[in-house]
């Protein structure tokens, strides 16, 4: 009888590349307390450019070709790629697979990955789209059929149209910046707003980076914080909380009204992450929007966060699922690498 496999998902989180080190030392130390060590680690990169797209097994040539692309992603790349260094020298002889958070929408029509600049420009330059381990979890979840919108939000916010599920379009674009307000991204600008900005406020790349990055969305608009758990309690004695919660859910409404749009129309919505998962609000506030569409959601039903939220009668079938991305690594992981116990 086949040895019992067990999966353990440690999220790594720190605020800079130095301290990666001691968090995996810290996983690893309570995987050996309970005499254990890892077979295999299976990594999230956030960014996989052009030619990464699926899983793959780690190695000296994939290493430098990633650090190629922390130009386009500096934020995440970075600590990931410490991470998995650190792993490395820690445990050395388990085998290592990253996954890539923008492969699922690799096979997008091509129409949904460009951006109208001039063929000169350098063809990296295009969209990609993030969270699709999460995207990728929630269709094979659901088996997801027929026209479906999937609304990952968190502190990071997107959304994904797929067809019998495969992906079609999303929000997010050429980085994670880009698609809907989120916790601290604002999500689309107007490109005239960072001319003005480097133009006649003397804002340097450095502060541009620190204001797209850390100081909107959620929290510039509110002037207080990206959670949307305080925002949803501060808002109603705090003007400003509660502007912040109708920007979110208007961008929303109106992102979502355009992947319906590419969709031709749509049967199944899903919202997923932790705002998606837990504010049961702002899910009605969404739909509220979207009763155009036919949406009739069950209050009921949406205050207990069920599975299903929507009424009998409603045109679109409105999920709610728990996402886990670390499961879809460790099942990319187990894909790749075979079943190698006995």
């Amino acid at each position: 009888m086949p040895a019992e496999r067990r999966i353990d998902a440690a999220t790594l989180e720190a605020a800079n590349v130095g301290s990666q080190r001691s968090a995996v030392q810290d996983a690893l130390a309570k995987m050996r307390a309970q005499h254990r060590l890892p077979d295999a680690i299976g990594h999230r990169l956030v960014f996989g450019g052009l030619h990464h797209t699926k899983p793959e097994r780690v190695d000296r040539a994939l290493m430098e070709d990633l650090e190629r692309l922390c130009a386009i992603d500096p934020v995440h790349m970075p600590a990931a790629l410490a991470t998995m260094r650190a792993a490395q020298e820690a445990v050395p002889e388990a085998a290592a697979v990253a996954c890539f958070d923008s492969a699922f929408h690799c096979d997008m029509p091509e129409v949904a990955h460009r951006y109208p600049l001039p063929s000169s420009i350098d063809p990296a330059i295009r969209r990609y789209g993030y969270h699709g381990l999460s995207y990728e979890y929630v269709v094979a979840t659901l088996g997801l059929r027929g026209r479906a919108i999937i609304a990952h939000l968190g502190n990071g916010a997107s959304m994904a149209a797929t067809r019998d599920g495969r992906p079609v379009d999303t929000t997010m674009g050429f980085t994670p910046l880009g698609g809907m307000m989120m916790g601290t991204r604002p999500g689309d600008l107007d490109p005239g707003v960072l001319v003005y900005l480097l133009r006649n406020v003397a804002y340097t790349p450095a502060m541009l980076s620190k204001l797209l990055h850390e100081e909107s969305g959620l929290r510039g608009v509110s002037g207080s914080t990206a959670d949307m758990r305080e925002l949803l309690l501060q808002a109603p004695h705090d003007t400003m909380a509660q502007a912040a919660i109708d920007l979110f859910v208007y961008d929303a409404a109106k992102q979502l009204g355009g992947l319906v749009a590419v969709l031709g129309g749509v049967e199944t919505l899903v919202f997923t992450g932790g705002i998606g998962e837990h504010a049961w609000q702002i899910r009605k506030s969404i739909c509220d929007m979207c009763a155009y569409l036919g949406v009739v959601v069950d209050p009921v039903r949406n205050e207990q966060h069920a599975a299903v939220i929507s009424q009998e009668d409603s045109r679109v079938v409105v999920r709610v699922v728990k996402t886990d991305e670390s499961l879809m690594i460790a099942r990319h992981v187990v894909a790749m690498l075979g079943d190698t116990s006995s």
